[in-house]
């Protein structure tokens, strides 16, 4: 996982154009309006234009490959409303920290992995007596719920002590609701045995949170054991580094390209909490390098 994570950074730091910005907001949007339309829609005739189905697929109706992503939640207006706005503010939160690049790949990273688990179940069942029996419920079980909830992981990992507002009045840590979270997953693959492997869906998410976010949840158990002295370690480091400060002429100086906030004083400096150590990179860089390892 670490040499991905590696080879991701890599890529978006030398293309840091990639990618779509405020893709969250596109899709929070889109999927809004896909609600509003099936509501209106009582024949159903819309909903069945964007659901996946490999059949129609492979005879060119190929927008179904992405437009699955825009299948409403089968419920109320207050609670899709709350949901479309959770994960526009998970998933610009976690654009504005990995930059656009890297929460564009991991995003349809996760598409990806989605689809081709729904073609090996689309050619594995047509092996079975029961193949129009799976092909109808895989239809129906590709939505983009259960991706849409990994990001809560992602998350949860990066700032685990930061406080929400669960249905606008309850405040709760992002991990404690992490864990809400893995418990709908692991009651998900649980609930319906019979549809074997499909029940498994859930575990492409995972696994697509576990390829990007493998190395940050390890590093987040770590510092779970030393958090004191980390610590005290970063702090040290802090100390040190205004020590030097006097002697070097300058306060920030970019691990990636050098340049410091007296050589060009209208770039911002940041440290990234993910590299091991004390490293301070510049505003183009600090969503775009290889992290630091210990």
């Amino acid at each position: 996982m670490k040499a991905i994570d590696r080879a991701v950074s890599r890529f978006c730091y030398r293309h840091p154009r990639f990618g779509i910005p405020n893709l969250m907001l596109y899709l929070v949007f889109a999927s809004g309006l896909a609600y509003l339309v099936a509501a209106m829609d009582t024949t159903g005739t819309f909903l069945g234009l964007l659901m996946f189905d490999p059949a129609l697929i492979l005879r060119g109706q190929v927008w179904r490959l992405v437009t699955f992503l825009l299948l409403p939640v089968n419920s109320g207006v207050f609670f899709v409303f709350i949901s479309l706005y959770f994960y526009y503010f998970i998933g610009s939160s976690l654009e504005r920290q990995w930059g656009t690049a890297r929460f564009t790949i991991y995003y349809f990273g996760g598409v990806l992995l989605y689809v081709v688990f729904g073609f090996i179940i689309y050619f594995a069942a047509g092996l079975s007596e029961n193949a129009a029996f799976y092909r109808m419920v895989l239809t129906f079980s590709m939505t983009p719920s259960h991706l849409n909830l990994s990001m809560f992981f992602a998350f949860a990992v990066l700032w685990p002590d930061a406080r929400v507002l669960l249905f606008f009045i309850i405040p709760i840590k992002m991990k404690w609701l992490a864990l809400v979270d893995a418990a709908f997953f692991v009651y998900s693959i649980f609930a319906d045995m019979s549809i074997f492997p499909l029940n498994l869906l859930p575990l492409v998410a995972i696994l697509n949170f576990l390829i990007f976010c493998g190395s940050d949840l390890f590093s987040f158990v770590r510092r779970g054991r030393g958090y004191h002295s980390r610590r005290v370690n970063f702090r040290a480091d802090m100390n040190k580094a205004k020590n030097e400060e006097k002697v070097r002429g300058y306060r920030h100086k970019c691990s990636v390209c050098g340049r410091t906030d007296v050589s060009n004083p209208e770039l911002e400096f940041r440290y990234c909490s993910r590299c091991a150590g004390y490293h301070c990179f510049c505003q183009d860089h600090i969503n775009n390098h290889v992290h630091f390892t210990e």
